[in-house]
């Protein structure tokens, strides 16, 4: 009897556990899809002018930060109320992009309330196609996943 009461208080102990890892797998996933969903919804709003739903994915802290690179330029703004001062005009005078948006994720890293992605990102739009390597930074805050960190590199043709 005693033996079937240990077999029994294992396997319990062992359902117990894949329950508890099933729960995180699944935790995992949804966070995943969530940290997805708020780095396609910056690039849409930024594409589409769409200054309220941009401005919703950023975390709005004096560490925020955004740089970019292309064959042509390069930039960064540190905090929140530099980056918001120098998309301003933007959101002000530029018109919506009818583009599409390819995100090829490569790594997504989750720790705690923070999780750091890179990816690749095509947009293509009537005129060009423009591949970034991408890196991202983001802090769960409330519940909500919030980008901290945006740093993207321009694909260019090898010069020789």
């Amino acid at each position: 009897m005693e033996v079937q009461s240990k077999t029994q208080r294992v396997k319990k102990v062992i359902l117990i556990f894949l329950l508890f890892a099933i729960g995180l797998n699944s935790s995992l996933a949804q966070d995943e899809e969530a940290i997805k969903d708020v780095i396609a919804q910056e690039t849409s709003a930024f594409m589409n002018v769409d200054y309220k739903n941009w401005a919703d994915t950023w975390l709005k802290v004096p560490y925020a930060y955004r740089s970019y690179s292309d064959a042509t330029t390069t930039t960064y703004t540190e905090g929140w109320e530099e980056l918001n001062k120098t998309f301003a005009d933007y959101f002000k005078t530029a018109r919506p992009a009818n583009s599409e948006i390819i995100n090829d994720w490569i790594e997504i890293k989750i720790f705690a309330n923070g999780a750091y992605v890179r990816f690749t990102q095509k947009i293509k739009d009537n005129i060009e196609l423009e591949e970034t390597s991408q890196v991202r930074v983001l802090e769960k805050q409330d519940g909500k996943w919030k980008i901290v960190c945006l740093s993207a590199i321009a694909k260019s043709e090898a010069i020789n």
